[in-house]
């Protein structure tokens, strides 16, 4: 059997070390021309961790990364709303690791071409359109020019080319990405730790909010810090819809941000010492009632795009991949294997866009604005412990994240774990 995997980031990657750890050919087609270290941070969870440890690579990242202890929500003005522990302070088998988006690639990608070897992997070829060729699928990819530069003939081809998925296109012509009228800017910066070093923190409610973790280790007790502010685009400012990790200018939202100085952390503070800011417009894409065409389907974004809300989306496409390797290990008939991988992922993943739409785990921040906007003394007065908890839980069962969820199944790939 030979896989085409269109797309060169987590989930492809991911997909082709499984692949590989199944004894199944593949070759990864990406549409930019180098493969380099790119993005900001990323939470890995541990359902994910659990995988990238079968594949021998997350001690790796633990080391590069810090390992998440703490998630923490507060209010606008500083005051804490809910916290809980996270990863193997949580209970879990495998930790919850914070990391750079663009280390964790560069681990991917060096794993891949070890293990595949560097002629597997094909870049700055942009996937077109496909069509089948006697009970075979043919790729047909173009260069940054728009160019035909290559065609690749599989036993199937996997969509994991990102929310502007061409492979999701063929099937849902015409469909376009959700905007929701919020933006969202992205930035890392050295900064002194905070709390207890290890914490994950969101502050504020729905429609003005900061997200900030540490994702690596300096010297001095200093870190690696990630952040994201949220807000709303201005009426009237054209919808970003089509930007995607383009620059920003800090003085369109910088000054929203100008009180947030907390005794535990200055958020503001860490925007201006920023020095390069990133924007995004915050979107997803409906649910769809199909991954998987015969010898064709989808994972990761194209499959299942969602917005940044409780750090699923990457963790999630790892687990895609895992899956759908485990399901061409069992069956090798391609289209079988495909049904079986939907059957077990869409209709979570498809709960999860909606889950994330509705504020998912910080719902209980957005409580706290409507019933104290002005503060309180103490969160009991304002939510009932029954309410906090069951915010959390209900995300973590929906994600396939609570603790005995987690810790009773092994790697969806029973197979020994490779050593680099």
């Amino acid at each position: 059997m030979r896989v085409i995997i269109a797309g060169g980031g987590i989930a492809g990657l991911t997909l082709a070390l499984s692949l590989r750890q199944v004894g199944i050919d593949c070759h990864v087609y990406e549409a930019t021309p180098r493969l380099t270290p790119r993005g900001l941070g990323i939470n890995l969870q541990p359902n994910a961790v659990r995988e990238l440890a079968a594949l021998g690579l997350a001690d790796r990242l633990a080391r590069l990364g810090i390992l998440t202890a703490k998630l923490a929500f507060y209010n606008k003005h500083g005051q804490l709303v809910w916290s809980e522990p996270r990863g193997q302070a949580a209970g879990y088998r495998w930790p919850q690791i914070a990391i750079p988006r663009g280390w964790l690639h560069e681990v991917l990608l060096g794993a891949a071409r070890e293990r595949l070897g560097v002629h597997a992997i094909v870049t700055g070829c942009r996937l077109v359109r496909f069509d089948a060729r006697n009970d075979k699928v043919v790729a047909h990819f173009v260069d940054p020019a728009g160019q035909p530069v290559d065609e690749a003939e599989g036993d199937l081809l996997v969509g994991a080319d990102g929310i502007h998925s061409a492979t999701r296109r063929a099937f849902y012509p015409g469909e376009r990405p959700v905007f929701d009228g919020f933006v969202h800017y992205r930035g890392i910066v050295e900064a002194d730790a905070f709390l207890t070093g290890s914490a994950m923190v969101v502050a504020g409610h729905r429609t003005q909010r900061v997200i900030v973790y540490p994702v690596g280790w300096l010297a001095g007790g200093r870190a690696v810090t990630n952040w994201l502010a949220y807000t709303r685009l201005p009426e009237g400012v054209l919808s970003p819809i089509e930007d995607w990790d383009t620059d920003a200018d800090k003085a369109a939202f910088i000054d929203l941000f100008a009180g947030w100085t907390f005794p535990w952390l200055d958020v503001h503070g860490i925007m201006i010492d920023t020095e390069q800011v990133l924007q995004f417009p915050n979107v997803d894409r409906d649910p769809i009632p199909r991954w998987s065409f015969g010898r064709v389907t989808l994972i990761g974004d194209a499959a299942h795009p969602m917005q940044p809300i409780g750090a699923q989306a990457g963790s999630q496409a790892i687990v895609d991949a895992r899956v759908l390797a485990a399901n061409l290990m069992d069956n090798r008939d391609p289209a079988a294997a495909l049904e079986s991988y939907q059957e077990q992922r869409m209709a979570a993943m498809n709960a999860m866009i909606i889950r994330a739409r509705n504020f998912g785990p910080e719902t209980v921040m957005q409580l706290a604005e409507e019933r104290a906007p002005n503060g309180f003394k103490h969160i009991s007065d304002v939510l009932t412990r029954e309410e906090l908890e069951n915010a959390s839980l209900a995300f973590k069962k929906a994600a396939g994240l609570d603790v005995e969820a987690v810790n009773s199944h092994e790697s969806y790939v029973p197979l020994p774990a490779m050593s680099r």
